[in-house]
C-alpha cells in the first residue's frame, strides 16, 4: 500500500463524549503515517496532551509528522466530558458526518471512516430523524438501499435483516430483499475487492436449512428457486446452508461472504472469531464508508481502557478499498 496513491481518509469525530476522540489519537500513533487520515472535529474534545496538527485542507494530512493526528477543525457548541454527552453538541456530530461525506464526494478524501455516534443523544439534542448512522449516510449519498457487511481477515458476513425483533424476521426476510442484498454485495465485492465473481454463501432461515421442510418451508418455497434463478444469471451462490455448520474454518474457505437471514446469525460468528478487529462496511453507497464495530462506550470513555484495534482495522480497510479504486 502506498499512502500517497490516494487522497487521505476522513475520520468523523463521532460522539465527543464517547471513546472516539481517544481512539483517533491512538490510531494515529499506531499507524504512524502508514494510512493517511485526518480527524474532523473540535480540538477541545481531544484528550489532554494530544499531539495534533491543524490542517486547512484534506491533502495537508499527507505532510503531518508521523504519529501526530491531523485535525480539520469543526467548531462545536460546547466542550465534552468523557462519559457525559452534551445535547448541545448533537448538531455538530451530524454536521461533521455531512462534511465528511462532502469531502469524499468532492474527491478531497478517498473514504469516510465514522467513529461511533449515540442515536438517542442526536435525536434528543438535534431532532435526528434517521434510525441510525447508515440511514443518514444513505440519504446523503442519494440511495435508498444499502447493505451492512461486517468483515475481518477470516470472515465477511452480511445480515439481510438487521435491527428488528426475531419474531419479525420471517415476514421481513423476503425474496425481493434477499435478491437485492445479493446484487449489492456482489457488485461492491467486485468493485472494491477485485472479485470478478464473488462466492456467496446463503444461510438458511431455519435450523438445518429447513431439513427438507421438516423444520420450515422458506428454503424450499422460495430460497432454492431464487438461488437457481440468480445462479443461471452468473452469480456464484451456495446454499441454503445450515447456519450451524457454515462458519468453521474449512467451510469458510469455500466462500467470500456469508449472507445471513438475521442479525445474530451473522454477528455471533464474526464476533467470536475476531471480537476486537471487526469492521463495519456499508455497501451500496456511492463512496467508501467503514466504521469500527463498537459503540460509544460511555462507561469507559476517558479512562484509557478503549481498544483502538477495530478503528485501526476500519482505517486500514478503507485505505485498501481506496487503493483498489485508483488502480
Amino acid at each position: 500500500m502506498s499512502p500517497a496513491a490516494f487522497a487521505p481518509i476522513a475520520l468523523s469525530c463521532g460522539e465527543p463524549a464517547g471513546v472516539g476522540p481517544e481512539l483517533a489519537v491512538a490510531a494515529a500513533k499506531v499507524l504512524d503515517g502508514s494510512v493517511p487520515f485526518f480527524w474532523i472535529g473540535d480540538p477541545r474534545h481531544l484528550p489532554d496532551g494530544t499531539h495534533y496538527t491543524e490542517i486547512s485542507a484534506a491533502h495537508e494530512a499527507h505532510h503531518v509528522a508521523s504519529g501526530t493526528l491531523p485535525v480539520l477543525r469543526h467548531e462545536f457548541a460546547a466542550p465534552a466530558t468523557p462519559g457525559h454527552p452534551e445535547l448541545r453538541n448533537a448538531q455538530g456530530v451530524i454536521d461533521v458526518i455531512a462534511r465528511g461525506v462532502s469531502l469524499v464526494q468532492s474527491g478531497a478524501a478517498s473514504a469516510l471512516c465514522t467513529a461511533p455516534i449515540n442515536k438517542k443523544v442526536l435525536k434528543d439534542g438535534a431532532g435526528f430523524a434517521f434510525p441510525g448512522h447508515t440511514e443518514y449516510l444513505a440519504d446523503l449519498g442519494g440511495v435508498e438501499r444499502v447493505v451492512m457487511m461486517l468483515a475481518c481477515p477470516e470472515l465477511r458476513v452480511v445480515p439481510v435483516t438487521i435491527h428488528i425483533a426475531l419474531k419479525d424476521v420471517p415476514a421481513a426476510f423476503t425474496p425481493a430483499l434477499l435478491e437485492e442484498t445479493i446484487r449489492i454485495t456482489a457488485a461492491d465485492l467486485s468493485r472494491f475487492w477485485g472479485m470478478e465473481r464473488p462466492r456467496i454463501a446463503l444461510a438458511g432461515l431455519n435450523p438445518h436449512a429447513g431439513e427438507g421442510g421438516a423444520m420450515g418451508q422458506e428454503e424450499l418455497d422460495w430460497m432454492i428457486p431464487l438461488i437457481e434463478r440468480l445462479s443461471a444469471e452468473g452469480f456464484d451462490l451456495k446454499g441454503p446452508m445450515p447456519p450451524d455448520t457454515m462458519f468453521h474454518a474449512r467451510a469458510r474457505a469455500g466462500y467470500d461472504v456469508a449472507l445471513c437471514a438475521y442479525h445474530d446469525q451473522a454477528l455471533i460468528p464474526i464476533k467470536t472469531i475476531d471480537f476486537s478487529g471487526g469492521v463495519n462496511v456499508t455497501l451500496g453507497l456511492p463512496f467508501i464508508r467503514t466504521s469500527p464495530d463498537h459503540g460509544t462506550a460511555f462507561d469507559i470513555a476517558g479512562k484509557g481502557l478503549a481498544d483502538p484495534t477495530s478503528l485501526i482495522a476500519a482505517l486500514k480497510m478503507a485505505a485498501e478499498m481506496a487503493e483498489k479504486g485508483v488502480r
